[in-house]
């Protein structure tokens, strides 16, 4: 079946004003996503809230479609308002040893750098390294290894089900923040075989700020305590007329890690950006991204003195000699083109809204 994917560039208002090469700093709205949280708004005011119990009926739904989407159960998803909230659960609910090793590459994003490099307190030895010198990396002594489905920085893509299978066989904790990259990339949890995976919808997912989710799998949720305990922690927290008084009896699915009150609003936009995703079709979605990155390179090489950094990504990060990337950041803005600069390189990012008129309008003012 073929896709209009001009009706689907239509949902997006903000492509009305602007020409956007940022998904991988903030994915835009689409009006299906707006309109749900409106929706709930409204539906607030008309039953007075009465019904607020239904609402987790709903977002129950979200959780299914978020684990659909990455080939997981709906037990295994947790629900969060950022990616660094889900990796300080699992960093700080890890026993460390001193000799301990932990392991990430370099050009990560800083959720993978602080949290992991302040364990040195406890005698953790925190290194980063180039991809090539990875596996050489992996000692005896590492515990976990923190990694970007993405580099932010450069594009680079980690071969995760590789690393995942390599981790697993010798038991040592994976982390795999997929916020740089999944909804414009498919992503299988039970290839990649991650210990926790997370994903704050704000950028690829199309989300707004808040909106995140995190995968825990069946083998670390028996041994990872919650570290947010609030009146959901109990097994029975629906029980509101009679709520339990005294420790909680968490239950074994990793809604026990959500603990209060979820962010509603964010939600109900998630639940429509991942509707979208889920009818367009993941894979689709990841054939057009590419196909448009792929245009995208082709075009920036009529330029001349221009570095791709690394292909295959959504994250296209662009190195032009002698040329700050800041000033080109300021001069396309200028005319109303949309992109970042990042350590020393253009990043040029394109999502499924995106086409080809995008990238003329680029290269013309770019020349």
């Amino acid at each position: 079946m073929n896709t209009d994917w001009s009706q689907i560039r239509a949902r997006y208002p903000a492509l009305r004003n602007y020409t956007y090469f940022n998904s991988a700093t903030f994915g835009l709205l689409s009006t299906n996503t707006t309109q749900a949280v409106n929706a709930h708004f409204a539906h607030r005011d008309d039953l007075a809230c009465n019904d607020f119990l239904e609402w987790f009926d709903d977002i129950d739904g979200t959780r299914a479609k978020a684990a659909q989407l990455i080939h997981a159960t709906a037990e295994d998803i947790a629900f969060s308002v950022n990616a660094a909230t889900p990796l300080s659960l699992l960093l700080g609910g890890t026993h460390w040893s001193a000799g301990d090793r932990i392991v990430t590459l370099t050009n990560e994003f800083p959720n993978q750098l602080y949290y992991a490099a302040l364990l040195k307190e406890k005698g953790v030895e925190f290194i980063e390294v180039e991809w090539p010198e990875f596996y050489d990396a992996i000692t005896p002594n590492t515990r976990a290894v923190l990694l970007s489905q993405v580099s932010y920085t450069t594009g680079f893509r980690p071969p995760l089900e590789q690393i995942g299978a390599f981790l697993k066989e010798r038991g040592i904790l994976f982390y795999v923040d997929a916020t740089q990259a999944l909804g414009a990339l498919t992503l299988n949890v039970k290839h990649v075989q991650p210990s926790m995976l997370a994903v704050h919808g704000y950028k690829w997912l199309l989300c707004p700020n808040g909106a995140a989710f995190f995968y825990v799998s069946p083998e670390l949720r028996k041994t990872l305590e919650p570290n947010i305990i609030g009146w959901r922690s109990h097994e029975d927290w629906r029980n509101v007329n009679r709520l339990h008084h005294g420790a909680p009896v968490f239950r074994d699915s990793a809604e026990k890690y959500e603990g209060g009150m979820p962010a509603f609003p964010c939600l109900y936009a998630m639940d429509a950006a991942l509707t979208e995703f889920l009818e367009i079709g993941a894979e689709k979605i990841e054939r057009r991204v590419l196909a448009l990155t792929s245009a995208l390179h082709e075009r920036l090489q009529e330029l001349g003195h221009v570095t791709v950094l690394h292909r295959h990504s959504p994250i296209t990060a662009a190195h032009f000699p002698a040329t700050d990337p800041a000033l080109l950041v300021h001069r396309l803005k200028e005319k109303r083109i949309l992109a970042s600069a990042r350590h020393g390189c253009l990043r040029l990012s394109m999502h499924f809204y995106n086409d080809e008129s995008d990238i003329d309008r680029l290269i013309a003012a770019l020349r």
